[in-house]
């Protein structure tokens, strides 16, 4: 291999997963050892606006960079996982929008980290983020975005010593081994990025959830706007209506579907309202709304191969999320469409084995005709197709595992009764990613 086969960030990125800790365990220590030999970009970036939360911190991620782009800010952000290509992960600001990191910067990044790092263990997520706070650190920006990996207290992420804006999005179950067992062990954990005296914007919650977040506030002495008291998002008469203290605001429906996504806008706004060092009219706000773009979030897909194998009037749609909750989104969402335009619903499900799946199919009980389920190709860590049909059908749903999307998407029309079906690939982000990978 060459030296600048080496230095390629495919190549530096599969060395990097070598340097995994034997244990994990959640801590910050591996983290500032390798900022410290950075030089503490921590320490120089700009106003962080920093996203916790078990569902929803990308929307609300892309909303606030839509948003703040709009009113024409250069932004930063941090997002994970990635769906096709880790650059994704890295946007750094430009106007009037930012970008993906090209390759030979992240390259050049990546190997520098390694070459900080010595060799010692870290995890993959850990050497990744503290290369994108390099990046950040050293490019001019108004505004960094800034979203939690896993958790929040010891998260990689949460080495900014004073945000701007802290966000939390809603808490539900997911990623128990590492973050609890109860909604509210996790939303303590979620609840470990408020600092003293900064403003955090808390999303709809269970009342488990919400308790623990007000006790962690308490504790810190963090000013807390919670959704449904300091602020209020909903849909009336086909527009979103934002209140807060500081007034009302009549906007337009964002482009992202589902009626999840009021609340996200809405917990974006207050955030970006709360901040206070970013003025923003509503004709910028509304922009941001409108323009937003964030993949695999009830995508609809209009072309391609997998959609030339449906009948014709068929819909084909994409959502990566994969806990219960998000069932209970996605189901909703699928039957506010259904209200509109009745088309029977098949699902095309695929799962990794640390989910709940079961739980994620139960909102669809009574909504879909019928579950195709597949493996995921390239995914170790995916649920057969045959376990995760006989969870369909422990949810009380008629499933049969396929041996591809390919067969599951050739059978869609059979399983809505030979007509044109609306299709939901639904249940992994890693399963999104394959499908805008080599099917969009």
């Amino acid at each position: 291999m060459s030296e600048q086969e080496r230095l390629t960030s495919d190549v530096i990125l599969d060395r990097l997963t070598g340097l995994h800790p034997k244990l994990i365990d959640l801590s910050l220590d591996r983290t500032w050892r390798l900022l410290a030999a950075l030089g503490h970009p921590e320490r120089a970036l700009p106003p962080v606006f920093h996203v916790a939360g078990t569902n929803g911190k990308g929307s609300v991620a892309a909303y606030l960079r839509a948003c703040l782009e709009a009113g024409g800010y250069a932004v930063h952000s941090y997002t994970s996982p990635h769906l096709v290509r880790f650059h994704e992960r890295i946007r750094l600001a430009g106007h009037p929008h930012s970008s993906f990191i090209a390759e030979p910067a992240l390259a050049a990044l990546l190997d520098e980290c390694e070459r900080a790092n010595g060799g010692q263990p870290i995890t993959f997520f850990e050497i990744t983020t503290c290369a994108a706070l390099l990046a950040f650190s050293r490019a001019p920006a108004d505004a960094l975005i800034l979203e939690v990996g896993m958790g929040g207290r010891l998260d990689t992420t949460n080495v900014v010593a004073r945000p701007a804006v802290s966000v939390v999005t809603p808490v539900d179950l997911d990623h128990q081994a590492f973050l609890g067992d109860t909604i509210a062990l996790i939303a303590a954990e979620k609840a470990g990025i408020l600092k003293r005296g900064v403003p955090a914007v808390i999303g709809p919650q269970p009342d488990e959830a919400r308790v623990a977040i007000e006790m962690a506030a308490e504790k810190t002495g963090t000013p807390l706007f919670m959704h449904g008291q300091e602020f209020t998002a909903h849909e009336e008469a086909g527009s979103l209506v934002y209140q807060d203290e500081a007034g009302l605001l009549d906007l337009p429906l964002p482009r992202l579907a589902g009626r999840h996504q009021i609340d996200n806008a809405g917990i974006a706004i207050c955030a970006l309202r709360r901040a206070e060092i970013f003025p923003l009219d509503r004709t910028a706000i509304a922009e941001g709304l409108t323009h937003v773009e964030w993949p695999a979030r009830m995508q609809r897909l209009t072309r391609g191969p997998l959609f030339d194998l449906l009948p014709k009037e068929s819909d084909l749609w994409l959502d990566g999320g994969h806990n219960p909750a998000a069932g209970r989104a996605i189901a909703e969402t699928m039957a506010d469409l259904a209200a509109r335009d009745p088309k029977p619903l098949v699902l095309i499900c695929g799962m990794l084995d640390t989910k709940d799946a079961t739980g994620f199919f139960a909102p669809f009980a009574g909504l879909a005709a019928h579950v195709e389920t597949v493996t995921i190709p390239d995914a170790p860590a995916s649920l057969p197709a045959e376990k995760l049909a006989e969870a369909a059908h422990a949810a009380g749903l008629d499933a049969t595992p396929a041996a591809s999307l390919e067969q599951a998407l050739s059978r869609a029309n059979v399983d809505a009764g030979r007509a044109s079906p609306r299709v939901l690939i639904c249940g992994s982000l890693y399963l999104a990613g394959h499908v805008l990978r080599d099917h969009a």
